[in-house]
C-alpha cells in the first residue's frame, strides 16, 4: 500500500470519528451548545483541555522552532505551561464558582457595565481571531503534504471538516471530539519520538534520549548536536545567545496570555462543581505533560537528523549530492515536501552538491570563499513541516507516517474548534442577547450561535491563507493581545474593587496599546506587501512584537487603578459578590445563574 493511501485512511478514519461524534453528542440548547450541560466529568474534561491547548503551535510549530533556534526557544514551553499553571491557581474555581457562560459575561456582570461586556467581546474576538490563523495555518500544512494538495486546499478541506462538527456540536459536541483528538494527537506526537530516541540513543523514553549518549558517535547527544552545528556556522545548541530582558518578558506575556485565553476559560464552565474546575485542571496539567516533556528531545533530534543527512561527513565539506538526493530512497521526503512549496533546496554554484550552512557567519563566508560555494543551497525550509516530516527524515514505517498526518490535524481541528465556539458565544450570547436582543428566544440564540460559528469559520479561513509568521509566531501575538486585555480584567474582577470605569480603560489602553505596537513592529502600516512579516526595529528597547503583552498588561493595570481611584467606588452590591467568589467554599455545589 502507497504512503498516499496510508495518510488517506488514518486521516479519514480520525474525521469519521470526529463527526460521528459530533452527530451523537449534537447540542439540544444552549446550555448544551455553551456549556455542555454543566456535565462534563474532570477527567474527561482534563483530557478535553489538554486538546484545546495543545493547538498546531505545540504540536506542528513549537518542536520546529525549538529545533532550529535551540535553548532561546525554550519559553515556549515556559511559558505557556507556567501560565496554565497560574490559570489552574488564579482564575479557574473562582470564574467556575461565579456561574456563568462565557468570559464576556463575568466581565459585564462584575463591572457592572454592558459597556464593559461589550469591550471584552471585542478583545475576545481579536485574540481569538489571531490565534484560529495559526490552527488554520497548521491545518494547511499538514493537509498540502499528506493529501498532496496546495496550503489553500488543505486548508479548505480543514475548514470544511470544523464545520461539520463545531456548528452543530457546539461545546457538548466539542468536548467529546476533543477526547478522541487528545487520544489521536498524543499517540501522534509521542510514537514516532519513541522510534526516533531508540534510533539515536537507544533509551525509548525521548525526555531520557535527549540527555544520552548518541549511539553512532558515543558522545552526548546534545554534546554532538552543539559540535555539528557549530561547524557550520549556526549557534550552539544548548547556549543562550539572545537578549534576556526580552526573553523574560516574551514568557511573561505567554503566560498571563494563556490565563486570559477565553477558549480554555470556557472549558472549565462545564464541569458541576467548582471542586471539579480545579481537578479538570489538574488532570489536563497531566496530559499537556506528556507532550511538552517531549517536545524538547523531538526539536533536538530532528535538528541532529536534517543536519546529518545534509553534511553527512562534518567539516570535510562533504554535502550530500543532487543525485543522491534523487536515487537514494532515504531523501524521498524531500521530494515529497517540495510539492508543497514549504522545501527548496538549490545548486547555486553548480558543483552537484547541496551545502547547507549558516553563510551569514564570518568563519562559514571564509570558508565559503575558500570552497567556492555560493551560498546556502537549502533555501527554503518551512519550521511548521518539522514535527510533520521527522518520521520520513528518520525512515520510520508507513503507519507511523499517517498517524503523524492524523495528529496535526487533530492538534490543529481541536483549537480551532474551541476558539471558534469562544467566539460564537461571544457574538451569540454577549453582544446578541446580551447587547442587541435581550429577548430573543433560546431556539433563536442557537440558531445565531451556529450562524456566528459558521461565519467565524469562513474568515479564520480567509486570514489562515495570509498568516502573519509561522504558526507559533501568529499564536504568540495572540496571547500577547489576550495578556493586554482580558487577564487583567479578570484578575482584577476576582481579587479587587477595581470599578466599571477603571475596568473598561484598562483594557481599551492595554488593548489599543499593544495593537499598535505590533502593527508598527511589524510594519504593517507602511509595507503594501501584506505577506511582508520581518520585524522592523523595535520601538521600546528590545521589546519584540511577540513579548509586548506583558507591557500592555502593566500599562491596563495601571489605567485601571489609576480611573478607578479617581471615580466613584463599586456598588455594595458589587463589592459583596467580589467577596463571595473568593470564599474559599468551592467544595461545594457552584451557584448557577
Amino acid at each position: 500500500m502507497d504512503q498516499f493511501t496510508i495518510n488517506l485512511l488514518f486521516v479519514g478514519a480520525s474525521f469519521a470519528l470526529y463527526i460521528g461524534i459530533a452527530i451523537w453528542a449534537r447540542a439540544g440548547s444552549t446550555s448544551e451548545f455553551y456549556a455542555a450541560g454543566r456535565g462534563i466529568h474532570p477527567v474527561t474534561n482534563g483530557m478535553a483541555t489538554a486538546a484545546d491547548w495543545m493547538s498546531a503551535a505545540s504540536f506542528i510549530s513549537m518542536a520546529g522552532l525549538i529545533a532550529f533556534t535551540g535553548y532561546d526557544n525554550s519559553t515556549f514551553l515556559m511559558g505557556w505551561t507556567g501560565g496554565y499553571v497560574l490559570l489552574a491557581l488564579l482564575l479557574a474555581p473562582y470564574l467556575r464558582k461565579f456561574g456563568k457562560y462565557t468570559v464576556s459575561e463575568f466581565i459585564g456582570d462584575r463591572f457592572y457595565s454592558p459597556t464593559a461586556r461589550l469591550v471584552a467581546v471585542i478583545s475576545l474576538l481579536v485574540a481569538s481571531l489571531t490565534y484560529v490563523i495559526g490552527q488554520m495555518t497548521g491545518v494547511g500544512v499538514a493537509f498540502g503534504r499528506f493529501l498532496e494538495v496546495s496550503n489553500t486546499a488543505g486548508l479548505l478541506i480543514g475548514a470544511c471538516v470544523v464545520f461539520a462538527y463545531a456548528v452543530f456540536g457546539g461545546m457538548k459536541g466539542v468536548t467529546y471530539t476533543q477526547v478522541a483528538q487528545y487520544v489521536v494527537l498524543i499517540m501522534a506526537y509521542t510514537i514516532p519520538a519513541v522510534f526516533i530516541s531508540l534510533q539515536l540513543t537507544g533509551n525509548p523514553i525521548p525526555g531520557l534520549g535527549l540527555f544520552g549518549t548518541e549511539v553512532e558517535s558515543g558522545l552526548p547527544l546534545l554534546q554532538k548536536l552543539d559540535q555539528i552545528v557549530a561547524e557550520l556556522g549556526f549557534n550552539e545548541y544548548t547556549a543562550h545567545h539572545g537578549d534576556t530582558f526580552n526573553m523574560v518578558l516574551f514568557t511573561l506575556s505567554l503566560m498571563i496570555g494563556t490565563a486570559g485565553l477565553p477558549h480554555v476559560i470556557m472549558r472549565f464552565f462545564t464541569v458541576p462543581r467548582v471542586a471539579d474546575a480545579r481537578w479538570s485542571a489538574g488532570w489536563a496539567l497531566v496530559f499537556i505533560a506528556l507532550l511538552y516533556l517531549t517536545a524538547p528531545a523531538v526539536g533536538a533530534m530532528a535538528r541532529l537528523n536534517i543536519t546529518e543527512q545534509f553534511w553527512p561527513n562534518g567539516t570535510s565539506g562533504e554535502a550530500v549530492s543532487v543525485e543522491t538526493i534523487e536515487s537514494d530512497p532515504a531523501y524521498d521526503w524531500m521530494a515529497t515536501w517540495q510539492q508543497t512549496g514549504l522545501l527548496g533546496w538549490e545548486d547555486k554554484n553548480g558543483d552537484g552538491r547541496i551545502q547547507y550552512y549558516n553563510d551569514a557567519s564570518p568563519a562559514m563566508q571564509e570558508r565559503a570563499a575558500t570552497e567556492g560555494w555560493e551560498g546556502n543551497e537549502l533555501t527554503n525550509f518551512n519550521r511548521d513541516i518539522l514535527v510533520l516530516a521527522n518520521p520520513e527524515i528518520a525512515n520510520l514505517p508507513g503507519w507511523v507516517i499517517g498517524l503523524v498526518a492524523a495528529g496535526g490535524l487533530a492538534a490543529a481541528l481541536s483549537t480551532a474548534a474551541g476558539l471558534l465556539l469562544a467566539i460564537s458565544s461571544a457574538v451569540s450570547h454577549d453582544l446578541i442577547k446580551g447587547q442587541l436582543n435581550p429577548s430573543i428566544s433560546e431556539k433563536g440564540e442557537l440558531l445565531s450561535a451556529r450562524i456566528a460559528m459558521a461565519v467565524a469559520i469562513a474568515v479564520a479561513t480567509y486570514l489562515g491563507l495570509n498568516p502573519p509568521g509561522f504558526a507559533a509566531q501568529t499564536v504568540a501575538l495572540a496571547f500577547g493581545l489576550a495578556a493586554a486585555s482580558i487577564f487583567p480584567a479578570l484578575m482584577m474582577g476576582i481579587f479587587t474593587k477595581v470599578n466599571n470605569k477603571g475596568a473598561v480603560a484598562g483594557m481599551l489602553a492595554g488593548l489599543i496599546v499593544t495593537l499598535i505596537y505590533i502593527f508598527l513592529h511589524k510594519g504593517w502600516f507602511f509595507i503594501p506587501d501584506t505577506n511582508s512579516f520581518t520585524d522592523a526595529d523595535p520601538l521600546l528597547g528590545t521589546i519584540k512584537s511577540t513579548s509586548f503583552g506583558a507591557v500592555g498588561a502593566m500599562i491596563n493595570f495601571a489605567v485601571a487603578f489609576t480611573v478607578s481611584k479617581m471615580t466613584a467606588p463599586i456598588p455594595q452590591e458589587i463589592e459583596e459578590l467580589v467577596e463571595s467568589v473568593r470564599v474559599p467554599r468551592g467544595a461545594g455545589a457552584a451557584q448557577d445563574h
